[in-house]
């Protein structure tokens, strides 16, 4: 159920006509109340997408009623009348909805360096809310994609003491331009506990550096990243703070997972696991540098165990280290020990989806994990239309 699946939201996804091939391409997710307290964290690029610049805005209120997104169009690099259009795409979902313009949030995905048709879109929001339902969640996630292959969402429901539950749900677009930069996809999270604008602000921003800041498909940073998280406090529940931010990490981590599957043109997802650092800082940015190795990415596409370019991605970190006392596995196996080779490359079983790296930098006891994926020739088909 996706957005829908925590009470006091409503969602559509339908055709607009924004896309050429007819596939669906408005959403619209709505927030019923009783609250409707909200949190948002945006890209990090300073070319920023008119609709993010719009959302920045709306989300500083503390409250958003309505997210409408479109794909099809990333609205990114149009100036005065890219905003305009945003202005306007939130102004007729005001209007359709009985709300203010100033709790409509607009995000926006697919090419960057068009103006969209506004002409198909604006009508297209009237049918979308005459189409909202507390099932449609799953058409809305539909309806976001641009090269996906498949829609992603995620649901966790929790119990309260007394046994009332509260749920976080969500819905997420993304299989190219994923880099560590805040968000770095169009993710929508919902939930029907009762939690104030502030608390969901410290929790989302947790929840996205430990997740979303930390998959890495391309090193390309989108202009249109945003994620989004809306409470309707229709469970009653206040939930405690830590089980509460424990679930939206929870759905962001699967999400984040589900993007890296999803990656453009891959066939493996790769876990980069960077132990024995000095600091978390240390730790992220070796598993980045390891991430972002172009040759390291082919290697294992053809399923090279190639230790060699794990170490040359550490060495050009600022990270604390001593060469000669770094370790590496590739699947279980210590290929790599104290700087030289260990345990015979030959035994590493690279036939699965799934390839673990740990990097040990034996320099402390921080850590951190990156999720990332191999580089094929499909890669290059597939990012033939560059999107946001």
């Amino acid at each position: 159920m996706s957005v829908t699946a925590a009470k006091g939201f409503t969602a559509a996804g339908i055709a607009a006509g924004i896309k050429e091939n007819g596939n669906p391409d408005l959403a619209l997710v709505v927030n019923e109340g009783p609250r409707r307290a909200a949190a948002g964290v945006f890209t990090a690029n300073r070319v920023k997408a008119a609709p993010v610049v719009w959302s920045e805005q709306v989300v500083k209120g503390g409250e958003v009623s309505a997210v409408v997104l479109n794909s099809g169009g990333a609205n990114a690099c149009t100036g005065p009348r890219g905003f305009q259009d945003t202005h306007a795409t939130a102004e007729r979902v005001a209007d359709v909805l009985g709300h203010s313009a100033a709790e409509v949030a607009v995000a926006s995905t697919g090419l960057i360096g068009t103006l969209l048709p506004m002409d198909k879109l604006l009508p297209g929001v009237g049918q979308a809310a005459a189409e909202l339902s507390a099932h449609g969640g799953e058409k809305a996630a539909i309806a976001i994609k641009t090269t996906d292959t498949v829609h992603k969402t995620a649901v966790v429901t929790a119990e309260a003491e007394g046994g009332a539950a509260w749920t976080v749900g969500g819905m997420a677009k993304g299989a190219g331009m994923l880099a560590p930069g805040l968000a770095t996809m169009l993710v929508v999270l919902t939930t029907d506990a009762d939690v104030p604008a502030a608390e969901l602000d410290a929790a989302l921003r947790a929840a996205t550096r430990t997740t979303f800041d930390r998959v890495d498909s391309d090193g390309a940073m989108s202009t249109n990243d945003t994620v989004l998280l809306l409470a309707s406090g229709a469970s009653g529940v206040r939930p405690d703070r830590a089980e509460f931010a424990e679930a939206v990490r929870a759905v962001c981590d699967d999400l984040g997972r589900q993007l890296i599957a999803d990656a453009e043109g891959a066939s493996k997802e790769i876990k980069v696991e960077v132990v024995g650092a000095a600091s978390e800082d240390d730790a992220v940015e070796v598993g980045r540098s390891i991430a972002r190795n172009n040759l390291l990415k082919c290697a294992i596409h053809g399923e090279d165990p190639n230790w060699g370019r794990v170490l040359a991605a550490i060495g050009t970190t600022s990270a604390a280290f001593e060469p000669d006392r770094l370790n590496v596995a590739i699947n279980g196996v210590w290929v790599c020990k104290n700087g030289s080779f260990g345990e015979d490359r030959d035994l590493v079983d690279m036939r699965y989806r799934e390839v673990r790296i740990v990097a040990d930098l034996a320099a402390g006891d921080a850590e951190a994990v990156i999720w990332t994926n191999d580089l094929t020739a499909d890669y290059v088909h597939e990012n033939s239309a560059y999107s946001s």
